[in-house]
């Protein structure tokens, strides 16, 4: 998850001391400088074992079983917990402007460790309560919208500033009112830290901008960077389906699913 690369270099911008406990698998040696503990933490943790530290942010825990023993562990070493879960956890997104107040999913098997598909946001509720069950009024829960942004794997943003350079007609979903939300991961990374030397607890919603943000203002926006002569061609949600194009990933920053998602992209926050 590049969440972790941008907050390493966001504490250290803020002149904090970073341990990295990690698998040491992905971009070895990225912060020559930065002490780096190697060990998987589903398996084993004892090389933390007589240390301590002010505070801890989990960004990779998806399995209660694993986050709780994370956080029964360090619980005597930290004096604040920060886990990064995400604006999946809701139970029903049909309604627009939900906040952190909002139901979140439920497990038919809460025992179930298989964190995709459904499963995904329920288990990353789960994991929220693990943590706070650990460590009782340390935790600070961070629920980010889709993150975005330098060294991001994935094409869920930048599949449209790089159609959109190349010109054309361009596919694009619905209508351009069709609202959507984003935060970029300084942004993120920058605002964690933050709040972790404020030692803020409780759940927050993370995504953004403050203002709606619309597919058709993205569109617009990388047309007038690229300088390009691309048009958007506008084309209803069933026309998408009988292609066969997926939301999210195959078209990116529309959630697809009609009603049922329509308050996916306008979280309160």
């Amino acid at each position: 998850m590049f969440l972790g690369r941008a907050l390493v270099e966001a504490a250290v911008a803020a002149g904090h001391e970073v341990t990295m406990f990690n698998r040491g698998q992905t971009n070895p040696g990225l912060f020559p400088d930065v002490e780096e503990i190697h060990g998987d933490r589903a398996k084993d943790l004892s090389a933390l074992s007589g240390r301590t530290w002010d505070a801890v942010v989990d960004t990779a825990g998806y399995v209660p079983r694993v986050v709780r023993s994370s956080a029964e562990f360090l619980a005597p070493s930290v004096q604040h917990y920060t886990f990064i879960s995400t604006i999946s956890v809701f139970a029903d997104f049909r309604r627009p402007g939900m906040d952190e107040s909002a139901p979140v999913g439920r497990l038919e098997d809460p025992s179930s460790e298989d964190a995709t598909g459904d499963a995904y946001g329920p288990l990353k509720a789960l994991c929220e309560a693990a943590a706070e069950a650990a460590m009782p009024g340390k935790v600070l829960v961070i629920r980010p919208g889709l993150i975005v942004g330098p060294h991001d794997p994935t094409d869920r943003f930048t599949f449209w500033p790089a159609r959109v350079e190349r010109g054309g007609e361009v596919l694009a979903p619905v209508g351009p009112l069709v609202e959507t939300q984003i935060i970029d991961v300084r942004d993120l990374a920058e605002w964690t830290v933050r709040m972790i030397e404020a030692t803020s607890t409780g759940v927050f919603n993370a995504t953004g901008p403050a203002a709606p943000l619309t597919l058709g203002e993205v569109i617009e926006t990388c047309r007038t960077v690229s300088g390009s002569d691309a048009q958007p061609v506008w084309v209803p949600e069933e026309f998408v389906a009988e292609m066969g194009i997926a939301p999210w990933m195959e078209l990116p920053l529309w959630t697809g699913g009609g009603e049922s998602m329509a308050g996916f992209a306008k979280v309160d926050c």
